[in-house]
Protein backbone atom coordinates (compact mmCIF):
# COMPACT_ATOMS: atom_id res chain seq x y z
CA UNK A 1 0.00 0.00 0.00
CA UNK A 2 1.36 3.48 -0.82
CA UNK A 3 2.61 5.47 2.14
CA UNK A 4 0.26 7.60 4.21
CA UNK A 5 1.84 9.59 7.06
CA UNK A 6 2.77 13.02 8.33
CA UNK A 7 6.54 13.50 8.49
CA UNK A 8 6.79 16.01 11.33
CA UNK A 9 9.82 18.29 11.57
CA UNK A 10 11.72 17.20 8.45
CA UNK A 11 14.21 19.78 7.18
CA UNK A 12 14.06 20.50 3.44
CA UNK A 13 16.20 22.68 1.19
CA UNK A 14 14.53 25.95 0.22
CA UNK A 15 15.76 28.77 -1.97
CA UNK A 16 17.54 28.82 -5.29
CA UNK A 17 20.95 27.58 -6.35
CA UNK A 18 23.76 27.92 -3.85
CA UNK A 19 21.53 30.10 -1.64
CA UNK A 20 19.43 27.12 -0.57
CA UNK A 21 19.21 26.43 3.14
CA UNK A 22 17.46 23.92 5.39
CA UNK A 23 14.03 24.71 6.85
CA UNK A 24 11.96 22.43 9.14
CA UNK A 25 8.53 21.51 7.77
CA UNK A 26 5.75 18.98 8.17
CA UNK A 27 5.13 16.87 5.06
CA UNK A 28 1.88 14.98 4.52
CA UNK A 29 1.92 11.83 2.42
CA UNK A 30 -1.44 10.46 1.34
CA UNK A 31 -1.60 7.27 -0.73
CA UNK A 32 1.98 7.78 -1.81
CA UNK A 33 1.68 11.41 -2.90
CA UNK A 34 2.82 14.61 -1.19
CA UNK A 35 -0.41 16.41 -0.39
CA UNK A 36 0.78 19.15 1.98
CA UNK A 37 3.94 20.90 3.13
CA UNK A 38 3.64 23.33 6.03
CA UNK A 39 5.96 25.08 8.44
CA UNK A 40 6.91 22.74 11.26
CA UNK A 41 4.25 22.74 13.96
CA UNK A 42 1.54 24.20 11.74
CA UNK A 43 -1.94 22.82 12.20
CA UNK A 44 -2.03 20.24 9.41
CA UNK A 45 -5.29 18.33 9.25
CA UNK A 46 -4.50 14.87 7.88
CA UNK A 47 -7.14 12.21 7.42
CA UNK A 48 -8.22 10.39 10.56
CA UNK A 49 -5.87 7.57 11.43
CA UNK A 50 -2.89 9.03 9.57
CA UNK A 51 0.27 8.21 11.56
CA UNK A 52 2.34 11.15 12.77
CA UNK A 53 6.04 10.33 12.45
CA UNK A 54 8.48 12.54 14.32
CA UNK A 55 11.45 13.02 11.99
CA UNK A 56 12.84 16.17 13.58
CA UNK A 57 16.60 16.22 13.20
CA UNK A 58 16.42 14.49 9.82
CA UNK A 59 16.74 16.07 6.38
CA UNK A 60 14.26 15.18 3.66
CA UNK A 61 15.94 15.07 0.24
CA UNK A 62 14.51 14.25 -3.17
CA UNK A 63 15.24 10.65 -4.13
CA UNK A 64 18.68 10.02 -5.60
CA UNK A 65 19.19 8.76 -9.16
CA UNK A 66 22.15 6.62 -10.25
CA UNK A 67 22.54 6.41 -14.00
CA UNK A 68 25.27 3.74 -13.94
CA UNK A 69 24.94 0.49 -11.99
CA UNK A 70 25.56 -3.20 -12.66
CA UNK A 71 22.78 -5.36 -11.20
CA UNK A 72 24.26 -8.60 -12.62
CA UNK A 73 20.90 -10.09 -13.59
CA UNK A 74 20.58 -12.11 -15.75
CA UNK A 75 23.52 -14.45 -15.56
CA UNK A 76 25.56 -13.49 -12.48
CA UNK A 77 23.05 -13.63 -9.67
CA UNK A 78 25.68 -15.05 -7.31
CA UNK A 79 27.07 -11.47 -7.27
CA UNK A 80 23.84 -9.44 -7.19
CA UNK A 81 20.17 -9.73 -8.11
CA UNK A 82 17.52 -7.22 -9.07
CA UNK A 83 16.12 -7.55 -5.54
CA UNK A 84 19.39 -7.22 -3.60
CA UNK A 85 20.77 -4.52 -5.88
CA UNK A 86 17.68 -2.34 -5.62
CA UNK A 87 17.45 -2.97 -1.87
CA UNK A 88 21.03 -1.71 -1.63
CA UNK A 89 20.07 1.31 -3.71
CA UNK A 90 17.08 2.04 -1.47
CA UNK A 91 19.31 1.87 1.61
CA UNK A 92 21.57 4.42 -0.08
CA UNK A 93 18.69 6.84 -0.73
CA UNK A 94 18.25 6.03 -4.42
CA UNK A 95 14.78 5.82 -5.91
CA UNK A 96 15.85 5.08 -9.51
CA UNK A 97 18.86 3.47 -11.17
CA UNK A 98 19.96 2.74 -14.73
CA UNK A 99 21.33 -0.79 -15.15
CA UNK A 100 24.13 -1.55 -17.60
CA UNK A 101 23.85 -4.25 -20.29
CA UNK A 102 26.98 -6.34 -19.62
CA UNK A 103 24.91 -9.21 -18.27
CA UNK A 104 24.82 -12.82 -19.44
CA UNK A 105 23.33 -12.74 -22.01
CA UNK A 106 24.19 -9.19 -23.00
CA UNK A 107 21.15 -6.91 -23.29
CA UNK A 108 21.51 -6.59 -27.06
CA UNK A 109 18.08 -7.57 -28.40
CA UNK A 110 14.50 -6.55 -27.76
CA UNK A 111 13.37 -9.94 -26.43
CA UNK A 112 16.12 -10.06 -23.78
CA UNK A 113 15.36 -6.50 -22.75
CA UNK A 114 11.63 -7.13 -22.46
CA UNK A 115 12.26 -10.20 -20.32
CA UNK A 116 14.49 -8.20 -17.99
CA UNK A 117 11.88 -5.48 -17.69
CA UNK A 118 9.33 -8.16 -16.73
CA UNK A 119 11.66 -9.36 -13.96
CA UNK A 120 12.23 -5.78 -12.83
CA UNK A 121 8.48 -5.28 -12.44
CA UNK A 122 8.36 -8.37 -10.21
CA UNK A 123 11.53 -8.03 -8.15
CA UNK A 124 12.89 -4.47 -8.03
CA UNK A 125 11.95 -2.29 -5.05
CA UNK A 126 12.77 0.99 -6.83
CA UNK A 127 12.60 2.23 -10.42
CA UNK A 128 15.09 0.63 -12.84
CA UNK A 129 15.80 1.87 -16.35
CA UNK A 130 17.42 -0.59 -18.74
CA UNK A 131 20.45 0.54 -20.75
CA UNK A 132 20.88 -1.57 -23.89
CA UNK A 133 24.07 -2.60 -25.68
CA UNK A 134 25.48 -0.57 -28.56
CA UNK A 135 26.93 -3.62 -30.33
CA UNK A 136 25.95 -7.27 -30.49
CA UNK A 137 27.44 -9.07 -27.52
CA UNK A 138 29.15 -5.76 -26.62
CA UNK A 139 31.87 -7.04 -28.96
CA UNK A 140 32.37 -3.68 -30.64
CA UNK A 141 31.68 -4.89 -34.18
CA UNK A 142 28.04 -4.92 -35.32
CA UNK A 143 25.45 -2.40 -34.12
CA UNK A 144 22.33 -3.59 -32.35
CA UNK A 145 18.89 -2.54 -33.57
CA UNK A 146 18.63 0.77 -31.73
CA UNK A 147 15.03 1.45 -32.80
CA UNK A 148 13.82 -1.98 -31.65
CA UNK A 149 15.64 -1.60 -28.34
CA UNK A 150 14.08 1.80 -27.77
CA UNK A 151 10.64 0.38 -28.57
CA UNK A 152 11.30 -2.38 -26.02
CA UNK A 153 11.98 0.23 -23.33
CA UNK A 154 15.71 1.02 -23.41
CA UNK A 155 16.53 4.38 -21.82
CA UNK A 156 20.07 4.65 -23.21
CA UNK A 157 22.80 2.73 -25.05
CA UNK A 158 26.21 1.61 -23.79
CA UNK A 159 28.85 -1.07 -24.18
CA UNK A 160 30.10 -0.22 -20.69
CA UNK A 161 32.82 -2.52 -19.47
CA UNK A 162 34.64 -2.12 -22.75
CA UNK A 163 35.41 0.78 -25.03
CA UNK A 164 34.33 0.59 -28.66
CA UNK A 165 37.73 0.17 -30.30
CA UNK A 166 36.93 0.82 -33.96
CA UNK A 167 36.31 4.47 -34.82
CA UNK A 168 34.09 3.48 -37.75
CA UNK A 169 31.77 1.56 -35.42
CA UNK A 170 31.63 4.42 -32.91
CA UNK A 171 30.91 6.91 -35.69
CA UNK A 172 28.02 4.81 -36.97
CA UNK A 173 26.73 4.30 -33.43
CA UNK A 174 26.72 8.02 -32.66
CA UNK A 175 24.88 8.81 -35.87
CA UNK A 176 22.26 6.14 -35.32
CA UNK A 177 21.81 7.02 -31.62
CA UNK A 178 21.15 10.60 -32.65
CA UNK A 179 18.57 9.46 -35.20
CA UNK A 180 16.58 7.33 -32.74
CA UNK A 181 16.94 9.78 -29.84
CA UNK A 182 18.76 7.62 -27.28
CA UNK A 183 21.79 8.88 -25.33
CA UNK A 184 25.03 6.97 -25.81
CA UNK A 185 27.00 6.32 -22.61
CA UNK A 186 30.63 5.74 -23.56
CA UNK A 187 33.20 3.67 -21.69
CA UNK A 188 36.31 5.43 -22.96
CA UNK A 189 39.27 3.07 -23.09
CA UNK A 190 41.81 2.49 -25.85
CA UNK A 191 42.73 -1.13 -25.22
CA UNK A 192 45.94 -0.83 -27.21
CA UNK A 193 47.12 1.44 -24.38
CA UNK A 194 45.46 -0.30 -21.42
CA UNK A 195 45.86 -3.98 -22.36
CA UNK A 196 47.04 -6.06 -19.42
CA UNK A 197 46.97 -3.09 -17.07
CA UNK A 198 45.90 -3.36 -13.44
CA UNK A 199 46.47 0.00 -11.74
CA UNK A 200 47.11 3.54 -12.94
CA UNK A 201 50.47 3.88 -14.66
CA UNK A 202 52.46 5.36 -11.80
CA UNK A 203 54.32 4.59 -8.59
CA UNK A 204 51.63 2.30 -7.15
CA UNK A 205 51.79 0.00 -10.17
CA UNK A 206 55.59 0.25 -10.46
CA UNK A 207 56.17 -0.60 -6.79
CA UNK A 208 54.01 -3.73 -7.15
CA UNK A 209 55.56 -4.75 -10.49
CA UNK A 210 52.15 -4.45 -12.15
CA UNK A 211 51.37 -3.18 -15.64
CA UNK A 212 49.99 0.35 -15.54
CA UNK A 213 46.98 1.85 -17.30
CA UNK A 214 47.90 5.33 -18.58
CA UNK A 215 45.47 8.24 -18.44
CA UNK A 216 45.86 8.52 -22.20
CA UNK A 217 43.96 5.24 -22.63
CA UNK A 218 40.88 7.17 -21.51
CA UNK A 219 41.56 10.62 -22.91
CA UNK A 220 42.49 9.31 -26.37
CA UNK A 221 39.00 7.83 -26.71
CA UNK A 222 37.34 10.94 -25.26
CA UNK A 223 39.15 13.08 -27.85
CA UNK A 224 38.23 10.68 -30.67
CA UNK A 225 34.59 10.47 -29.69
CA UNK A 226 34.20 14.23 -29.35
CA UNK A 227 35.39 14.63 -32.93
CA UNK A 228 33.06 11.87 -34.14
CA UNK A 229 30.06 13.20 -32.21
CA UNK A 230 30.44 16.82 -33.26
CA UNK A 231 28.51 16.50 -36.52
CA UNK A 232 25.77 14.25 -35.17
CA UNK A 233 22.62 14.76 -33.13
CA UNK A 234 23.85 12.26 -30.56
CA UNK A 235 23.67 12.91 -26.83
CA UNK A 236 27.18 11.74 -26.02
CA UNK A 237 27.96 10.99 -22.38
CA UNK A 238 31.33 9.99 -20.90
CA UNK A 239 31.05 7.33 -18.20
CA UNK A 240 33.23 7.27 -15.06
CA UNK A 241 35.62 10.01 -16.23
CA UNK A 242 38.80 9.70 -14.17
CA UNK A 243 41.59 11.97 -15.43
CA UNK A 244 42.36 15.67 -15.54
CA UNK A 245 43.19 15.38 -19.24
CA UNK A 246 39.80 13.87 -20.10
CA UNK A 247 38.05 16.52 -18.02
CA UNK A 248 39.89 19.28 -19.88
CA UNK A 249 38.73 17.84 -23.21
CA UNK A 250 35.11 17.79 -22.03
CA UNK A 251 35.38 21.33 -20.65
CA UNK A 252 36.76 22.61 -23.96
CA UNK A 253 34.05 20.81 -25.93
CA UNK A 254 31.34 22.36 -23.76
CA UNK A 255 32.90 25.78 -24.26
CA UNK A 256 32.55 25.22 -28.03
CA UNK A 257 28.88 24.48 -27.53
CA UNK A 258 29.11 20.74 -28.10
CA UNK A 259 26.40 18.54 -26.57
CA UNK A 260 28.53 16.40 -24.27
CA UNK A 261 28.00 15.34 -20.66
CA UNK A 262 30.04 13.35 -18.19
CA UNK A 263 29.89 11.60 -14.85
CA UNK A 264 32.44 10.84 -12.15
CA UNK A 265 32.37 8.23 -9.38
CA UNK A 266 32.71 8.61 -5.61
CA UNK A 267 35.84 6.43 -5.59
CA UNK A 268 37.63 8.60 -8.15
CA UNK A 269 36.65 11.71 -6.19
CA UNK A 270 37.84 10.39 -2.83
CA UNK A 271 40.76 8.03 -3.49
CA UNK A 272 44.13 8.07 -5.29
CA UNK A 273 46.38 5.26 -6.44
CA UNK A 274 48.62 6.19 -3.50
CA UNK A 275 45.79 5.09 -1.15
CA UNK A 276 45.81 1.48 -2.32
CA UNK A 277 46.57 -0.89 0.55
CA UNK A 278 48.89 -3.78 -0.24
CA UNK A 279 47.43 -6.32 -2.63
CA UNK A 280 43.78 -5.62 -1.76
CA UNK A 281 41.60 -6.41 -4.79
CA UNK A 282 38.90 -4.08 -3.46
CA UNK A 283 40.99 -1.18 -4.79
CA UNK A 284 40.87 -2.53 -8.35
CA UNK A 285 38.41 -0.82 -10.68
CA UNK A 286 38.29 0.35 -14.29
CA UNK A 287 39.22 3.10 -14.87
CA UNK A 288 41.75 2.81 -12.06
CA UNK A 289 42.33 5.20 -9.19
CA UNK A 290 44.55 7.95 -10.54
CA UNK A 291 46.75 10.69 -9.04
CA UNK A 292 46.03 13.42 -6.51
CA UNK A 293 46.21 15.92 -9.38
CA UNK A 294 43.48 14.00 -11.19
CA UNK A 295 41.36 13.74 -8.05
CA UNK A 296 41.56 17.46 -7.39
CA UNK A 297 40.70 18.19 -11.02
CA UNK A 298 37.55 16.08 -10.74
CA UNK A 299 36.46 17.95 -7.60
CA UNK A 300 37.01 21.23 -9.42
CA UNK A 301 34.87 19.85 -12.23
CA UNK A 302 32.02 19.36 -9.75
CA UNK A 303 32.39 22.93 -8.57
CA UNK A 304 32.64 24.64 -11.97
CA UNK A 305 29.90 22.57 -13.62
CA UNK A 306 32.02 20.64 -16.10
CA UNK A 307 30.94 17.40 -14.42
CA UNK A 308 27.22 16.81 -14.89
CA UNK A 309 26.54 13.91 -12.53
CA UNK A 310 27.96 11.54 -9.96
CA UNK A 311 27.33 7.84 -10.62
CA UNK A 312 28.48 4.96 -8.47
CA UNK A 313 29.37 2.41 -11.19
CA UNK A 314 28.17 -0.13 -8.60
CA UNK A 315 29.91 -3.34 -9.73
CA UNK A 316 29.47 -6.30 -7.35
CA UNK A 317 31.94 -9.19 -7.19
CA UNK A 318 32.22 -12.07 -4.73
CA UNK A 319 34.70 -12.04 -1.82
CA UNK A 320 36.45 -15.04 -3.37
CA UNK A 321 37.04 -13.16 -6.61
CA UNK A 322 38.35 -10.06 -4.86
CA UNK A 323 40.58 -12.14 -2.56
CA UNK A 324 42.70 -13.08 -5.58
CA UNK A 325 44.59 -9.80 -5.25
CA UNK A 326 45.21 -6.92 -7.60
CA UNK A 327 46.60 -8.93 -10.50
CA UNK A 328 43.83 -11.55 -10.67
CA UNK A 329 40.74 -9.91 -9.15
CA UNK A 330 38.05 -8.57 -11.49
CA UNK A 331 37.64 -4.81 -11.88
CA UNK A 332 34.88 -3.09 -9.94
CA UNK A 333 33.60 -1.87 -6.57
CA UNK A 334 30.16 -1.47 -5.01
CA UNK A 335 28.86 1.98 -4.11
CA UNK A 336 25.10 2.33 -3.90
CA UNK A 337 24.89 2.18 -0.10
CA UNK A 338 27.88 4.37 0.66
CA UNK A 339 27.85 7.14 -1.97
CA UNK A 340 25.77 9.71 -0.11
CA UNK A 341 27.40 9.40 3.34
CA UNK A 342 30.91 9.32 1.86
CA UNK A 343 30.36 12.35 -0.35
CA UNK A 344 28.58 14.29 2.38
CA UNK A 345 31.34 13.59 4.91
CA UNK A 346 34.31 14.11 2.58
CA UNK A 347 33.06 16.94 0.36
CA UNK A 348 30.14 18.80 1.95
CA UNK A 349 31.24 18.91 5.59
CA UNK A 350 34.73 20.29 4.74
CA UNK A 351 33.08 22.99 2.61
CA UNK A 352 34.30 21.77 -0.79
CA UNK A 353 30.76 21.39 -2.10
CA UNK A 354 27.35 22.61 -0.98
CA UNK A 355 24.62 20.15 -0.09
CA UNK A 356 22.44 21.60 -2.83
CA UNK A 357 25.16 21.06 -5.46
CA UNK A 358 25.76 17.50 -4.27
CA UNK A 359 22.04 16.84 -4.49
CA UNK A 360 21.92 18.18 -8.05
CA UNK A 361 24.77 15.85 -9.04
CA UNK A 362 23.10 12.83 -7.41
CA UNK A 363 19.46 13.50 -8.25
CA UNK A 364 18.15 16.14 -10.64
CA UNK A 365 21.03 16.09 -13.15
CA UNK A 366 21.16 12.31 -13.69
CA UNK A 367 17.36 12.26 -13.88
CA UNK A 368 17.43 14.87 -16.63
CA UNK A 369 20.15 12.97 -18.51
CA UNK A 370 17.84 9.93 -18.47
CA UNK A 371 14.88 12.12 -19.52
CA UNK A 372 13.10 11.50 -16.22
CA UNK A 373 11.16 14.07 -14.20
CA UNK A 374 13.63 15.10 -11.48
CA UNK A 375 12.54 13.95 -8.02
CA UNK A 376 11.29 16.88 -5.95
CA UNK A 377 9.73 17.71 -2.61
CA UNK A 378 6.58 19.56 -3.63
CA UNK A 379 2.84 19.24 -3.27
CA UNK A 380 1.11 17.07 -5.84
CA UNK A 381 3.96 14.77 -6.84
CA UNK A 382 4.40 11.09 -6.16
CA UNK A 383 6.76 10.70 -3.21
CA UNK A 384 10.33 9.88 -4.20
CA UNK A 385 12.39 10.97 -1.23
CA UNK A 386 14.90 9.95 1.39
CA UNK A 387 15.20 10.98 5.03
CA UNK A 388 18.83 11.46 5.99
CA UNK A 389 20.64 11.74 9.32
CA UNK A 390 23.43 14.29 8.84
CA UNK A 391 24.62 14.11 12.44
CA UNK A 392 25.15 10.51 13.56
CA UNK A 393 28.56 9.03 12.80
CA UNK A 394 28.49 5.36 11.81
CA UNK A 395 31.02 3.01 10.21
CA UNK A 396 30.55 1.40 6.83
CA UNK A 397 29.78 -2.06 8.14
CA UNK A 398 29.89 -5.38 6.32
CA UNK A 399 26.98 -6.81 8.32
CA UNK A 400 24.65 -3.94 7.40
CA UNK A 401 25.13 -4.01 3.62
CA UNK A 402 22.09 -5.06 1.60
CA UNK A 403 24.13 -5.84 -1.51
CA UNK A 404 25.10 -9.47 -2.05
CA UNK A 405 28.72 -8.34 -2.42
CA UNK A 406 31.18 -6.61 -0.10
CA UNK A 407 33.81 -5.25 -2.51
CA UNK A 408 34.34 -1.72 -1.26
CA UNK A 409 37.63 0.01 -0.41
CA UNK A 410 35.76 2.13 2.14
CA UNK A 411 34.88 -0.61 4.64
CA UNK A 412 34.98 0.53 8.31
CA UNK A 413 35.32 4.23 7.45
CA UNK A 414 33.35 6.52 9.76
CA UNK A 415 30.85 8.73 7.93
CA UNK A 416 27.73 10.83 8.44
CA UNK A 417 24.80 11.47 6.12
CA UNK A 418 23.15 8.05 6.32
CA UNK A 419 19.69 7.58 4.82
CA UNK A 420 17.28 6.20 7.42
CA UNK A 421 14.16 5.96 5.26
CA UNK A 422 13.56 5.92 1.51
CA UNK A 423 10.22 6.27 -0.27
CA UNK A 424 10.16 5.31 -3.97
CA UNK A 425 7.10 5.67 -6.20
CA UNK A 426 5.09 6.42 -3.07
CA UNK A 427 6.08 3.27 -1.15
CA UNK A 428 8.41 2.87 1.82
CA UNK A 429 11.23 0.71 0.44
CA UNK A 430 13.82 1.18 3.20
CA UNK A 431 13.35 2.27 6.78
CA UNK A 432 15.08 2.31 10.14
CA UNK A 433 12.03 4.08 11.61
CA UNK A 434 9.72 1.73 13.56
CA UNK A 435 6.74 3.99 12.90
CA UNK A 436 7.28 3.98 9.13
CA UNK A 437 7.90 0.34 8.21
CA UNK A 438 8.92 -1.04 4.84
CA UNK A 439 6.14 -2.36 2.67
CA UNK A 440 7.24 -5.67 1.20
CA UNK A 441 6.62 -6.10 -2.52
Amino acid sequence: MPATAVLRGAAILRGKGEAQSLHPVDITLDSGRITAIAEAGAALLPKAGTPIVDVSGLVCLPGLVDMHVHLREPGQTHKETLRTGTQAAARGGFTYVGCMPNTRPVLDCADTLRELRRRIAEDAVIGVGVIAAVTLGSAGEELTDFAALKAAGAVALSDDGRGIQRASVMRAALRRAGEVGLPLFAHCEDESLSHGGVLHEGAAAHDRCLIGIPSESESAHVARDLVLAERTAARYHVCHLSSAQSLRLVREAKARGQAVTCEVTPHHLLLRDADILGDDGNYKMNPPLRTEEDRQALIQGLIDGTVDAIATDHAPHTPTEKARGLQQAPFGVIGLETALPLLYTRLVEPGLLSLSRLLALLSSAPAQLLRLPPPSIQVGVEANLTLVDLHTTRPICDAELRSKSRNTPFMSQLVRGWPVCTVAAGRVVYSELPTLPVEEI
